[in-house]
């Protein structure tokens, strides 16, 4: 296996691991199969022109585009126990991590990697018996003709999800625990960044030393570093190609929770400046 950390922003990254070996197909669990099997049939959904198929798909992708990245990201982590049954020998030697070293700092990354893997555990844990718990109940609406039991479904696969999610968090905070990752920062993704740190950091050179680059990072305010028209590009610098649509969708939502705080900043600098130009006001009179 091999990890990726990859800087959506100057204060948020991405973790994605590059999926299993396709030849290992036949190591993974039945709850595995299964949910391959599950996602074979929506994707045979996914070629109806009309009918309540189309509709369940539309209405699905619009709502996975809105699950967080993070969670995507910890579910491309295999368990622990998935990854031993397929490698016998892992854990007894380290994990490659590819990073850009101009806009993450080297001694930070195990850092990083442990909040990414501990930040969400509780969260996860707690949506996964949630959901689990409740879908039993809606069971029954599997008895109504024809109309499929969304709701039973949707829970179960949210379940599933945040399960995936919690397993992928303790998988990374055990290679972390156990210091069983080697950082690695590959030239093609260096030369990315350094185009990319330039414009966020107000069009500082592209050539600046990386030590200089991933300083101005640290020192910025929180700002999109990535386009999305470098998610394709990382996905060939990693011979990846799952990791475009992870990352399109991480760039989305951070830029779009950035466009949100900047908005909700600007309301309260008015809120702000209408309260003080009314005690002025008060003052005068």
């Amino acid at each position: 296996m091999r990890l990726f950390l990859i800087p959506i922003s100057t204060r948020r990254a991405l973790i994605y691991a590059r999926p299993l070996r396709r030849d290992a197909s036949k190591e993974l669990s039945i709850l595995d199969r299964v949910t391959t099997k599950a996602a074979q049939t929506w994707a045979g959904w996914e070629e109806a022109e009309k009918g309540w198929k189309k509709h369940l798909v539309t209405w699905g992708n619009k709502v996975q585009q809105r699950i967080p990245f993070e969670e995507w990201g910890l579910k491309s982590i295999p368990s622990l126990t998935t990854q031993r049954r397929i490698d016998e020998q892992y854990g007894s030697k380290k994990i490659e991590v590819l990073y850009p070293a101009n806009a993450l700092r080297l001694e930070k990354v195990p850092a990083i990697l442990r909040t990414i893997a501990t930040e969400r555990q509780d969260f996860h844990q707690k949506k996964m018996r949630w959901s689990l718990g409740i879908a039993p109940f809606t069971a029954p609406l599997g008895l109504i003709p024809v109309v499929p039991n969304i709701p039973f479904f949707y829970l179960v696969y949210r379940g599933w999800s945040h399960w995936r999610a919690l397993n992928g968090s303790r998988h990374l905070e055990f290679l972390v625990d156990k210091n069983l990752i080697n950082p690695i920062s590959p030239p093609e993704l260096e030369e990315l960044y350094a185009k990319r740190a330039s414009r966020a950091l107000d069009n500082t050179p592209a050539d600046t030393s990386i030590s200089d680059m991933v300083d101005g990072v640290e020192q910025c305010d929180d700002r999109i570093l990535l386009k999305m028209s470098d998610a394709k590009r990382l996905a060939s610098i990693f011979e990846a190609p799952e990791l475009a649509l992870e990352a399109e969708r991480a760039i989305i939502q951070v830029g779009e929770q950035l466009e949100a705080k900047k908005e909700k900043a600007k309301e309260e600098a008015k809120a702000n400046a209408k309260e003080n130009d009314q005690k002025d006001e008060k003052k005068d009179s």
